[in-house]
């Protein structure tokens, strides 16, 4: 299974555009996620969309911030980001006659909306600022 990188690759790349002194182009920030500038594109529109970054077209244009990364949290980059799936577990199939299995997908199902809500907790209180290296 192919594992979904956006998430740790967009943080990546919202540290590094805190340093910046001026605006990013595209093409220099989709090398440093290890995709073309189309694709880095694409990936930051929901944050363009949630007000995290803003971008210009043309000569000395590029990529900002929009906001300090002390006002970003790693909740909002998930969901910017539209939620990239969490886990690769799944029921083998969700309308089943077999009580074994209703019980097992009834645990599961449980279990993953607990897992995905200690998730969301403890990303909705880290900000950016607080995973950057010292000092931004």
């Amino acid at each position: 299974m192919n594992r979904d990188t956006r998430l740790s690759d967009v943080l990546h790349v919202l540290i590094h555009m805190a340093k910046a002194d001026a605006p990013l182009t595209s093409k220099v920030l989709a090398r440093s996620m290890g995709t073309n500038p189309a694709v880095f594109r694409r990936t930051m529109a929901g944050l363009r969309d949630a007000g995290h970054v803003h971008s210009e077209k043309g000569p000395g244009g590029g990529w900002r911030l929009a906001r300090p990364l002390s006002e970003i949290t790693l909740l909002d980059v998930y969901v910017a980001l539209n939620r990239p799936r969490l886990f690769a577990i799944g029921n083998r199939s969700e309308r089943t006659d077999c009580l074994v299995e209703a019980n097992v997908n009834a645990v599961m199902a449980e279990t993953m909306t607990e897992a995905h809500a200690l998730f969301e907790a403890r990303f909705g209180a880290l900000t950016l600022d607080q995973i950057a290296p010292k000092p931004i």
